[in-house]
């Protein structure tokens, strides 16, 4: 009894080269320039997410918010590297317009959000999975609203904690800088998170069940 418990409690270790893969992806997206984070104004659109989305479906939940720390660290890493007008939100080690100093809330817009994309994508994928009963349908689902997740929570904690030191930076309201990054980059975002994550967790999942079949 207990070793078949110990058994359980092992890792496969297919699973831990695939999420390895995924680290990987998430480090070449984040350092390679205009792939991961693309600059546009005092925001970024990224593709970052798409591998933390299609981890979690493919591997669960934990992987997925394991995904989404990695994901919120390169983030915290670029933000203090590399900043730009907007990285105090995300970096404590970059000082807050018209604050002098960092503020330590910019860990959790930077984690937070971040680490709820691999949940939210795989209890979504398994919700309208039962519902639909259709595996590209939940699929798309879930890495829609997992994408949303990173939009939503990371805007809103800027503008519950960060609004008027983030608007002085852009040097426009934040409701319009809010309005812009949902159409401009958050709808696009998912849309093409969708598409990419369905068509790649398709292609995963065939090609782990082939080799499943023929070993």
């Amino acid at each position: 009894m207990a070793k078949n418990l110990k058994n359980k409690s092992r890792v496969n270790p297919r699973t831990l080269v695939l999420f390895a893969m995924f680290v990987a992806i998430i480090a070449i997206l984040a350092f390679v320039p205009m792939l991961g984070m693309i600059p546009i104004g005092v925001i970024n659109a990224t593709t970052i997410h798409i591998p933390v989305i299609v981890g979690a479906i493919i591997l669960g939940p934990k992987f997925g918010a394991a995904l989404g720390g990695v994901f919120g660290m390169v983030s915290f890493l670029k933000a203090t590297m590399n900043p730009n007008v907007s990285s105090f939100a995300f970096s404590p080690l970059v000082p807050v317009p018209g604050l002098g100093r960092g503020s330590l809330w910019a860990l959790v817009i930077a984690f937070v959000p971040r680490i709820l994309v691999g949940v939210v994508a795989y209890y979504v994928y398994v919700l309208v999975k039962k519902i639909s009963k259709n595996e590209v349908v939940s699929m798309g689902a879930g890495a829609f609203m997992g994408s949303v997740t990173n939009t939503v929570l990371v805007m809103g904690l800027i503008g519950l904690i960060f609004s008027d030191a983030y608007a002085e930076a852009a040097g426009k309201a934040f409701s319009i800088i809010l309005r812009s990054t949902v159409l401009i980059n958050g709808i696009p975002e998912a849309l093409v998170a969708t598409v990419i994550s369905v068509a790649v967790c398709k292609a995963l999942r065939a090609y782990l069940k082939k080799r499943d079949a023929n070993a």
